[in-house]
């Protein structure tokens, strides 16, 4: 006998995103790079000659990646998207449940089970951690610290196992009492920030919606095309610049993107503009000489243009894809080496059930998560906060 199969409801549409001359007046201003000369930079990368990567990003930056599941609504979820109580973080909160359910299912399936706590619950939770990529180490940590919570609390029946688990899952990441998730800017002249990672991680896409965040802050955004040997990049975050209403300073294909860094510092510099996001060449972790030029680009960055306004170089945020899970860590490992990470831009996270990576990055690395992406709109990219985090990954309020 055949069975019917059940029609998937089609996912809304991207909502558009108005022109720049909607709403910020003048168009985009597009500039090419030519300070090579004034660079005068002797480095490894010039003489080895950058590479090109083989994998290559969406040229349309309205081109997402479309979502293949639609997680199972909970009771109340349908409300949360909908309601507006006047508090952008709680509703960026509210996003955050909803979009970390397939994170969730798995966490659902063990305190399903009723009544008392055994050694099946135990293994159960052990098994469900490893799966969502919080890693072995972590994973044994977290389950030593939730029996001593339970034991000391007389916890015995499962139904009271996850707030526990949620309290000790913040407690694992705010290990470190000094950890600061915010974005950081400089205290006088302009700030930079230094956007790195592999290419397909959503690297482009997540330069965009960190220039959306910050314009809507009330800063005025440069974006600085330093991904000179891909021209889909280059027209990627020309488009986006575009769209947003802020400039973007580009080089000749397969320029120095030192060159473009240097042109665009010197550029935020005469036009008043507060901060620039730079976005670099997708590198792979195994490629010396692409590393090599990252690097160059930061002493780029910390020499500054030959201009009475100081630049800054206060992030250096790596992008991680989350549908990766363990595999980044190996990326984020080299990165660090190589320039230093302060931050990790957690993306991609609503699109897999490995949302413990975040434990397992921070863990490993030492370098906080700031930033995560739940979804495909401009406004999807939100601050990490560990115990938003922790409920909406083991469904607790």
């Amino acid at each position: 006998m055949l069975r019917r199969r059940r029609s998937r409801v089609p996912a809304e549409p991207l909502p558009d995103i108005p022109d720049a001359g909607d709403e910020r007046g003048d168009p985009v201003a597009i500039v090419d790079a030519t300070a090579d000369a004034a660079v005068g930079l002797d480095d490894a990368a010039e003489q080895a000659g950058p590479e090109r990567d083989a994998d290559v990003e969406d040229s349309n930056p309205e081109a997402f990646e479309p979502e293949d599941f639609e997680p199972e609504a909970e009771i109340g979820d349908e409300l949360e998207d909908v309601v507006d109580d006047g508090d952008p973080v709680r509703a960026e909160h509210r996003r955050l449940r909803r979009r970390m359910g397939k994170s969730r299912s798995g966490f659902r399936g063990v305190f399903r089970r009723r009544g008392r706590i055994d050694d099946e619950t135990w293994d159960s939770l052990e098994e469900t951690l490893l799966l969502a990529d919080v890693g072995l180490d972590v994973t044994g940590r977290i389950l030593e610290g939730l029996r001593a919570r339970a034991s000391s609390a007389r916890v015995v029946d499962n139904e009271q196992l996850p707030a526990l688990l949620a309290e000790e899952l913040v407690a694992q990441l705010q290990r470190e009492s000094d950890v600061d998730r915010s974005l950081q800017f400089a205290n006088d002249g302009i700030t930079v920030w230094l956007v790195v990672g592999v290419n397909g991680a959503g690297k482009t896409t997540s330069v965009a919606k960190l220039a959306h965040r910050e314009l809507e802050a009330g800063h005025r955004v440069l974006l600085a095309a330093a991904d000179t040997f891909r021209a889909a990049a280059t027209e990627q975050l020309e488009s986006w610049a575009n769209r947003l209403g802020v400039d973007c300073v580009r080089g000749q294909e397969g320029g120095d993107p030192g060159a473009v860094v240097f042109d665009a510092m010197s550029a935020a510099a005469s036009r008043g503009a507060g901060l620039v996001v730079v976005d670099t060449a997708g590198r792979l972790h195994t490629k010396v000489n692409l590393m090599a030029e990252l690097e160059k680009i930061r002493r780029v960055i910390d020499r500054g243009p030959a201009t009475t306004t100081p630049c800054t170089l206060t992030e250096v945020l790596l992008v991680l894809d989350a549908t990766v899970g363990q595999n980044g860590l190996a990326q984020a490992r080299q990165f660090t080496e190589a320039v230093g990470v302060t931050g990790v831009v957690l993306a991609k996270l609503d699109g897999t059930a490995k949302g413990g990576i975040v434990l397992a990055v921070e863990d490993e690395l030492g370098v906080p998560v700031k930033m995560v992406g739940i979804g495909e709109r401009l406004e999807d990219l939100i601050p990490f906060d560990p115990r938003a985090f922790a409920d909406a990954l083991v469904g607790t309020e």
